[in-house]
Order: C-alpha cells, then structure tokens, then sequence
C-alpha cells in the first residue's frame, strides 16, 4: 500500500502516514462523528457554568464566605488547568475515544457526589474531580476534531465547537437559575440535570466515533504532571488567600510565590530531558504557538470572570432572581454564538484568520473596559450593548487561537499543542477569577463602610453591612437604607473587576497582531503508521476510515493496521 505524507505537515519524523482522498467524510458524515462529542463537551462545560448563578444561595444554605464562592469556582478551574497538559499526551498515545469516555465517567462521578454535599469544602473537592472532566473534554473534543478534519475545514466545525462551547458557558448560569428557582428541584439539581445527558453522550460516542490508534512505546510524564498541577495550585491557594487571610506583602506570600516559581523551574528542567514530556517545550520554538498560548491566558481571564461576576451583580447589586440573572446575560450568549459561528464558516471559505482574532481582540477590550463603568443603577440596555460586544470578542478570539495553533504542528503533536492553549486559556481564567474575586471582596467591603459611615453614627456602627470576611449579604434582610448601601457596593465593585479585566484584554490583542498568519492546510491531521512499518492500530477502530479520511479503504479493510 503506498503511502505519501500530507500537504503542509511539519516534522513527521520517521514515521510516514497514509492519506486518501477519496475517503473524506461528508458535511452529515462528520456532524453524526461529531454529535457525541459535541453533547459530551456541552454537559461537561455546562456544569462549570451552571452554579454561577446558583452559588449566592448554595453558599447561604452551606455556610460559606466570598472566599467560598471564589473557590467552588475556581477548583474546578484549577484541576482542569492541571490536568490538560495531561489528557492532551495521553491523546497521542491512546485511544482518543476511550479517555473521551473516560473523561466523561469522571464529570458523571464527580457531580453526583457535589449534589449531596454537606458543607463548602466537601462541595469544593468535588469541584476538583469534576474539573477534570472537563479538562479532558474540553481538550480532547479539539484533538479529535483535528484528527478528522483539515484545518481549512476544521474552521467551519470549530465554530459549531465554538457555538457549544459558547452556549454552555453562559447558558449555564441561566438554566441554574431556573433550577434554583423551582421550589421541586432545589440547587442540589444544578448537579444532577447534566448526569443524564452524559450518558447519552456516551452511548452516542460508542456508536459513532471512529477513530484509528496508534500505540507508542513510551512513558507518561507523570512528573512533569505532578510539578505543574504543583506549581499552578500553589500560585492559586496564594492569589485567593492574600489580602483576606495574611498581606499581600508577607512571608507567606514569598512562600507560595517562591515555591511555585522553583516548582516551575523544576518542571521545565524534568520536561527538557523527558522522553515523552507533557509539555513538548520545543513547541514553543514555534513563535505562534507561544503568542497564541500567551492571548490564551489573557482571553482566559475575560471568559471565566464575566460569567463568574454577572451573577453577582445582577443578584446582588440589581436584586434580580437567579433566573432574571441568567436572562439578563443573553446578550453575551448571543454575542458569542454569532460570532463563532460566522467566523468558522467564513474562515473555512476564505482559509484566512488573523483578522477575526484581531477584530475579537478590539471587541473584547472595547466590552471590558465599557463593563468597567458598570454602577448598580446603570440603564440595561446599556448593560446589553456592552455584554453583547464582549461576547462577540470573546467568539471570534477562544476557538480561533487553538486553530491557528493546529496548524502550526506535526500531528504526533497535535494532542499536546492543543491542550497547551487550553491549558494556558483555563489558567488564566483560574488566576482571574481567584484574584479579581479577592480584588471584589476588598472593594465590596471598603465601599458598604463608606456608604454606611454616610448614612450617619448608627450605620456607621454596623461597620460592613453583612459584608465581613467575605461574607455574603442577605438582601431580603437589610433596611432598606443599607441594602441600598450594599446593593451600591457590589455594583461598584464588579465594576472595577472589568475595568482590571480589561488592561489583559489589551494584551492579548497586542500578542495577537504580532502572529503571522498562514493559510490553513487543506489535510487533516490525523495519521497512521505505514504499512509493514509501524505500530499496530486496535482491533476496535477497524471501521477508522469511515470517520478519518487520513486511513485509506485497504488499510480499514485490515483493520486498520499500518
């Protein structure tokens, strides 16, 4: 069988692979591939989303502290960080479908478990466990994406990817609310509704995900992966903590920074002489690859924090219902969906993308720092144009640095590239929501004191409104004089976390205008070894040639073997 190497493929090294024109997979042929995957993808990034609006009342009934609600969000952001690097490895190695499924036994698991939680840190663990999950999800559904499809037309599906990923992101505080609002179900269900849709995605996956495996011989890095979770959970304790439990200026602070520095340093001096690293650091040789990975952590700190601190200000400065909480984000979710979506079909057709990172860069700083003039009485409509043109930066930037990213690899590397970006876009979005909430809960307290000493002696006297040590006011309870006070000071305050926000927004676009764009490839990604040459692809991926058009018909004939 003869083999030839794909158009545009960077660094096969020895290993050559077979490719087929004739097996290409049609628009429905692909979209039936994609379905499982897709429905997997949405549950699992619903229930990152899903307690958003959910978590005023969770951490009342649970007894928990601002910090608590920064943290119930920020762990399950954090063990997606550290696990990416990782699920994007063992993508190279094994059988993408199988750590798919995998990853999605996990999320099942881990929500069961959070909806019978008794107090904030037994909700917290389970956030961690779900959070890893989603962070072989969110990387896996790019790789096996990119093991189909050419990166020319890998932008029209990455906009539909885009779309879901979008949908579930802010879409999920809405379906929370509801769920918190109905006295049948309660906010334990916020937990539960994904668990049915996962196991249908399963069953889906089982019977229309085909995909060919090609076993190594080699080591998982599980000391690389054991210094950066190290390194990235120690930066976080110390983002989230400083300012509230010790100064930001202190021992403990050099402490924490200090050992995650050398756990860092520790981690590229193991990743230069692994075999196998988690993180190939030659891929950052690669200049886009780097600028992309560095906007990722930028748009990282947008995405997460605006779906984080919309909850709050609707629900505490404006006095909406969890419900009217997720309503009012429409316009972002509309933002987002239009623009991943038109920008995949039009990158798909043209094989052109900076343009559209540039122009969502300008969006997305525009939004932020227009979200920082955010006050509690500011007029809605004002709100909804704002909203609406972060969303519509936040589309067009999220979805296209990983495609710019694909394009720039060797498939035996497509796995770990991918989940660099995303590794970089869920750290970021970790680092921003643990420090702007820190940053928030300051504010809060300082404005309510303000507002209160105003009011005269005997407000004065209640000193924080409900607000200390990152309390979480109830509303229905306060005079009315000081829930306006208090309604004041969430509104001024998540006003502020956009206005920091913003400042990294910029960032990314600048790193953006710096990536030089290449056409996208017209060939998939995916491989497969020679024939008599190379390793042997598993029994159950036989029918591989159905859902990679890089395996020829003779090869999926023999069962898939090189």
């Amino acid at each position: 069988m003869a083999t030839t190497t794909p158009t545009g493929v960077r660094g096969g090294g020895d290993r050559s692979e077979t490719t087929s024109d004739s097996t290409s997979m049609t628009h429905p042929q692909i979209m039936k591939a994609l379905s499982g995957l897709m429905l997997g993808m949405f549950v699992a990034i619903l229930s990152s989303t899903i307690v958003s609006n959910a978590l005023p009342q969770i951490i009342s009934d649970l007894g928990g502290t601002q910090s608590s609600y920064t943290w119930v969000v920020t762990a399950a952001l954090l063990s997606m960080t550290a696990a990416t690097p990782l699920w994007g490895k063992l993508s190279d190695l094994f059988s993408k479908k199988l750590l798919v499924q995998i990853s999605l036994v996990i999320y099942v698991l881990g929500s069961v478990v959070a909806g019978l939680s008794q107090n904030t840190g037994m909700l917290i663990a389970c956030r961690v466990v779900q959070g890893i999950g989603v962070g072989g999800l969110s990387a896996l559904a790019q790789i096996v994406m990119a093991a189909m499809i050419s990166p020319r037309e890998r932008g029209r599906y990455s906009g539909y990817l885009g779309a879901v990923f979008a949908v579930a992101t802010v879409g999920g505080p809405l379906l929370g609310g509801v769920i918190t609002d109905t006295e049948w179900l309660g906010w334990r269900w916020c937990f539960y509704v994904g668990v049915p849709f996962a196991v249908i995605a399963l069953i889906v996956l089982q019977k229309t995900l085909r995909l060919p495996v090609v076993r190594r011989d080699v080591k998982v890095d599980w000391l690389g992966a054991f210094l950066i979770s190290g390194a990235v959970s120690l930066l976080l304790i110390w983002v989230t903590q400083a300012g509230d439990s010790y100064a930001w200026i202190s021992w403990q602070t050099w402490v924490m920074t200090g050992g995650s520095l050398l756990l860092g340093l520790l981690f590229v001096l193991v990743e230069s002489r692994a075999s196998d690293p988690i993180i190939p650091l030659r891929l950052f040789r690669n200049t886009t690859i780097t600028l992309a990975s560095a906007a990722s952590l930028f748009v990282g700190i947008a995405m997460f924090s605006t779906t984080v601190f919309f909850s709050q200000f609707f629900q505490l400065a404006r006095g909406e219902s969890p419900t009217m909480s997720g309503i009012l984000t429409i316009p972002m979710i509309a933002g987002l969906f239009v623009s991943s979506t038109l920008s995949g079909q039009v990158i798909t057709k043209t094989g052109k993308w900076k343009a559209w990172l540039v122009s969502g860069g300008v969006l997305l700083t525009a939004g932020l720092g227009l979200l920082g003039t955010l006050r509690h009485d500011t007029p809605y409509w004002h709100i909804a144009v704002y909203m609406a043109l972060t969303g519509l930066g936040l589309g067009m930037m999220m979805q296209n640095l990983v495609l710019a990213t694909q394009n720039q690899v060797a498939p035996e590397d497509l796995g770990a590239a991918s989940s660099v970006v995303t590794f970089f876009r869920s750290l970021g979005g970790a680092m921003g929501v643990s420090a702007l909430g820190a940053v928030m809960a300051n504010r809060v307290t300082h404005y309510v004191q303000d507002g209160l000493a105003a009011l005269g002696p005997k407000a004065a006297a209640m000193g924080h409104g409900g607000t200390a040590d990152g309390g979480i006011p109830d509303l229905g309870k306060l005079p009315a004089p000081v829930r306006e006070v208090v309604e004041s000071a969430y509104g001024h305050g998540v006003g502020d976390v956009f206005l920091y926000a913003a400042p990294f927004a910029l960032l990314g676009l600048v790193l953006v205008l710096f990536i030089k764009e290449v056409a996208l490839k017209s060939k998939p990604s995916a491989h497969a070894p020679a024939a008599g040459s190379g390793p042997t692809a598993t029994s159950g991926d036989a029918q591989s040639a159905v859902a990679a058009p890089a395996v020829t018909a003779s090869a999926s004939a023999d069962g898939a073997r090189g």
